[in-house]
């Protein structure tokens, strides 16, 4: 087995038996970035010395008997919006293309003290606006199971590089679905957790209410460890919940019988679902009837809601966030003859067209006038989403869904339609909306392209949204899916 193809338990194990060296892993993921990257493209800055170098450190401390956990030493990519000091951090945005931070986000912080060896940074749609990673101010990542397919957004970059062998595993942030619909596009294990649970501190905002990073990985048992570590209490972020982490690993074998799954109706009135997507969803179902779950109908009666809602409160709160990128205080400046000159030049030419457009939609709902037409009544249609939920969960313990209508698209296909392109996160924005955590777990291959479905569970519930998926991943995947690049 080559070394880039290990999951990050298998790796773990090698290393633990000194069968491998971390600085020989670490040499393998990076020659495997150099030998496809330049077809996935999916870093935007690769970090070699300073990989190597933790991977010597790492190895060091093994050979002194030091006891380490399980992801010491173990190749991973963050996604290019999570501050890292010293190393460029880009939001593949021409606005931020030289902004070098002077501290970590917490996750960073949380892998590094685990020992994690970071390899680089991933590819994203600019200021993680997108669904397919079209929207990078830089340049396309590729799907690597199709090459003239996206890899999902906006979170593709970080996707596109674990299913590659380009990282073992890697963090990505979901904003309206943009860790879960890259997984299923890249054949991955994609959670957006609670919000609330994983600090959101050096995460370069795009929507604050809504933002959380998650971990990508082959496995359901390589996410609930990369969970199990960088989840937690954080005092530098106000809205991180102050609650105890549960034992993931140890909830995996709990098995689903008896377990309640509900499955919302109006998740299937959507228009343009592929058939290959139902089936892989009634192929979930007749999986946890077998292992003894019982499977009913639920409804979730805003749903219809819920894009429009998603598209008034995101780009309002991100209207709001990027006013900050001015040319005055860091990254691109573009002078003027006076500074609102510089405003406008340097806001012009650092933003790209998606991003601009959200700021727009979101100035003009926040303005005077529309505030309480549009706004407000987002935030109001966004509680009774979160009630559909909170009624669905008095009755099941999750909830299962397609994660996206279709199976990754062709570059291209719907860049000249935006809400043909936001239709893809039709399936996942709610649980954003609702702040719930949700999984997409990969159940096999239609014409050789990944189809993922979704588990939704109740806040915090991280736990049971592992079990079920862990259960369902041995029933139909029990091995991982890898493309024939």
């Amino acid at each position: 087995m080559s070394l880039h193809t290990l999951t990050v338990e298998q790796a773990s194990q090698m290393l633990v038996r000194k069968e491998i060296s971390s600085v020989e892993l670490t040499r393998a993921i990076l020659d495997r970035i150099e030998q496809v990257d330049n077809q996935v493209q999916a870093f935007v800055t690769v970090t070699r010395e300073q990989a190597l170098a933790q991977a010597e450190e790492i190895d060091r401390r093994r050979q002194q008997g030091e006891e380490l956990g399980p992801l010491a030493g173990i190749p991973f990519a963050l996604k290019d919006n999570m501050c890292t000091r010293g190393i460029r951090t880009t939001c593949s945005s021409k606005i931020l293309h030289n902004f070098i931070p002077p501290y970590n986000a917490t996750v960073w912080d949380r892998l590094q003290a685990a020992g994690a060896v970071l390899v680089g940074k991933t590819n994203l749609d600019e200021f993680a606006m997108g669904s397919s990673t079209e929207n990078s101010g830089f340049f396309p990542t590729h799907n690597p199971y199709d090459l003239e397919r996206v890899p999902g957004g906006s979170s593709g970059g970080s996707a596109a590089a674990v299913a590659a062998g380009e990282a073992l595993f890697s963090l990505g942030s979901d904003t309206g679905g943009s860790i879960r619909q890259p997984a299923a596009f890249c054949g991955l294990v994609g959670l957006k957790p609670t919000y609330g649970l994983v600090s959101r501190y050096g995460l370069i905002a795009f929507a604050s209410s809504l933002d959380q990073i998650g971990p990508f990985a082959r496995t359901v048992r390589d996410c609930a460890l990369i969970t199990q570590t960088i989840a937690g209490h954080d005092p530098k972020d106000s809205t991180s919940a102050g609650l105890p982490v549960p034992d993931y690993l140890q909830a995996l074998e709990g098995g689903v019988k008896g377990l309640k799954v509900g499955v919302p109706r109006e998740y299937y009135q959507v228009e343009g679902i592929q058939p290959e997507i139902r089936a892989a969803v009634e192929k979930t179902i007749k999986a946890l009837e077998d292992l003894g779950a019982e499977v009913g109908e639920c409804s979730l009666p805003h749903t219809r809601y819920a894009l429009a809602t998603y598209y008034l409160i995101a780009p309002a709160e991100a209207s709001s966030n990027l006013a900050r990128y001015d040319g005055v205080q860091y990254g691109l400046r573009v002078e003027g003859e006076d500074i609102v000159e510089m405003y406008k030049k340097t806001r012009s030419q650092g933003f790209g067209p998606e991003v601009k457009r959200r700021i727009m939609l979101g100035t003009y709902a926040l303005s005077s006038g529309y505030y309480d037409a549009y706004y407000l009544k987002a935030l109001k249609v966004r509680t009774l989403i979160k009630q559909d939920f909170d009624q669905a969960f008095a009755r099941f313990d999750v909830l299962l869904s397609p994660t996206t209508p279709t199976v990754a698209f062709k570059f291209g296909e719907k860049a000249a339609d935006p809400i043909s392109m936001y239709l893809s996160d039709i399936f996942t924005m709610s649980s954003n909306l609702a702040g719930i955590p949700a999984i997409s777990i990969p159940v096999g291959l239609t014409d050789g392209l990944p189809v993922g479905v979704q588990f939704m569970g109740k806040a915090f519930d991280e736990a049971t949204l592992f079990r079920v998926s862990y259960a369902v991943e041995q029933a139909l995947l029990p091995a991982p899916l890898y493309p024939q690049l």
